[in-house]
């Protein structure tokens, strides 16, 4: 589904990532988790258009993605969920769901589309009327997540969903993130909450400082004793 091969990435003269390869294929939950400041957004970011990056390429369903624009990539089915959502805070919910749409012209569903979010996001039915702004911090992660969810991506890219929110909502979130990989969506998942993250995916990479350290099934990396230390805690 996506590749990426020896992808670099600069910020000025300082590099952010060093020959960075992953691949996430159709229908899987792959994590990647590392601490804060290892290259993990940045990855993301790249994917999505939004820097510049080198290297061998990025490849997403056979297509290259070098020189594509953003609103480009996300034509092609790439949803990019961004850190803290994102959302428009002077917006209602109905349309910050709306915008979501944007990138798909066809249309002809919009009515499935719109009953599949509030299917999995109940609350967002009751406050269609409501401004982003008022939204607690875990309704707001809902709705970016419901907006990516209107442009039927093929592609979901989630940047840290579950950061600053109460575990009960984390709970809840993890549930959502299950479901949309049952249903067969395919998901690349940065995470600091790394047992979290691993425990949805089938595999996982781990950053440090711009490089990927460690990859393989989640289970695996779930018992590697430096994984265990430096990240889940135990």
């Amino acid at each position: 589904m996506i590749r990426l091969d020896q992808v670099d990435v600069f910020y000025g003269k300082s590099q952010a990532l060093h020959q960075v390869s992953l691949s996430v294929e159709a229908g899987e939950i792959v994590a990647l988790i590392g601490a804060n400041g290892a290259g993990k957004t940045t990855v993301l970011k790249a994917i999505s258009g939004l820097i510049p990056w080198s290297g061998d390429g990025i490849v997403f369903k056979d297509q290259p993605l070098r020189g594509f624009k953003p609103e480009e990539i996300a034509r092609l089915g790439i949803s990019h969920v961004p850190e803290r959502g994102g959302i428009f805070a002077n917006m209602t919910v109905l349309e910050n769901l709306e915008l979501g749409t944007v990138a798909q012209p066809d249309k002809h569903d919009l009515k499935v589309r719109y009953e599949k979010v509030f299917q999995v996001f109940p609350i967002l039915e009751e406050r269609t009327d409501q401004l982003g702004g008022q939204l607690s911090g875990g309704e707001r992660q809902m709705l970016a997540i419901g907006r990516a969810m209107m442009s039927s991506p093929e592609l979901y890219l989630l940047d840290e969903p579950t950061l600053g929110l109460s575990p009960i909502v984390v709970g809840e979130l993890s549930n959502v993130i299950r479901e949309i990989g049952e249903q067969g969506g395919t998901i690349l998942l940065v995470e600091q909450n790394a047992l979290m993250a691993l425990e949805l995916a089938r595999r996982g990479y781990v950053m440090e400082i711009g490089r990927i350290f460690r990859e393989g099934p989640s289970r695996d990396l779930l018992e590697d004793e430096q994984v265990k230390k430096a990240y889940l805690g135990l």
